[in-house]
């Protein structure tokens, strides 16, 4: 099993959590998203990945990419630990925060739209995470236990922690999020969320190393 990653690619950390709460061992081949113009822009990428992004995942004789898909994937053929509840409406619910974060939030803020903005950068990104994190706010308050769906560890909560992470990185005021915040405190005590962190990736820069 092979992982195309680059250790800040939110969409490649929430397959690094599934991977690892899973149990399932890979090996990690880098996708420098800005060195040399971006690898992900090589012919040889883009042959495997015709969207030129990571992660992209080799298993089973497959080559997967889009990080809900794989770890749908991986859901159905390593149902253990589960990522989406047995119960209809809670599984819902997963689906429906994991959306709101994957496709209302992360691609606005994502490094090839951000590129665009120029000097508005910081800004473009706060406001459009703050305007996510509202909705999501509000959302958690009806479904969250201890994480962001009862108490099960799900596809949701791997979704909220890579956007915190990014939130925090374009300086969001958290003030506002004190239930996202709770649940994404709780969701970094946890081994898989350590192990899979940006901080301690093979291609982590020495600076940014945990």
């Amino acid at each position: 099993t092979i992982l195309y990653s680059y250790f800040r690619s939110s969409c490649s950390w929430r397959v690094r959590i599934a991977l690892a709460l899973k149990g399932i061992s890979y090996d990690v081949v880098p996708v420098n998203l800005l060195k040399d113009g971006g690898q992900q822009f090589s012919a040889e990428f883009k042959a495997m990945n015709p969207m030129q992004q990571v992660p992209t995942l080799k298993i089973d004789g497959i080559t997967l990419s889009q990080s809900l898909a794989i770890i749908h994937y991986l859901e159905d053929t390593r149902p253990n630990p589960r990522l989406l509840p047995q119960d209809p409406k809670k599984r819902a619910q997963v689906r429906m925060i994991a959306d709101l974060i994957v496709s209302g939030i992360q691609p606005l803020q994502n490094m090839s739209v951000l590129k665009q903005m120029g000097e508005k950068k910081t800004e473009w990104a706060q406001n459009c995470i703050s305007s996510g994190f509202q909705a999501l706010e509000q959302t958690l308050q009806h479904t969250a236990g201890r994480y962001c769906v009862g108490d099960e560890v799900s596809m949701a909560d791997l979704c909220l922690v890579p956007q915190v992470f990014n939130a925090e990185r374009f300086k969001v005021d958290m003030g506002p999020y004190p239930t996202i915040t709770r649940i994404n405190k709780a969701l970094l005590e946890l081994e898989a969320f350590k192990l899979s962190h940006p901080s301690r990736q093979p291609d982590t820069p020495a600076e940014l190393r945990a």
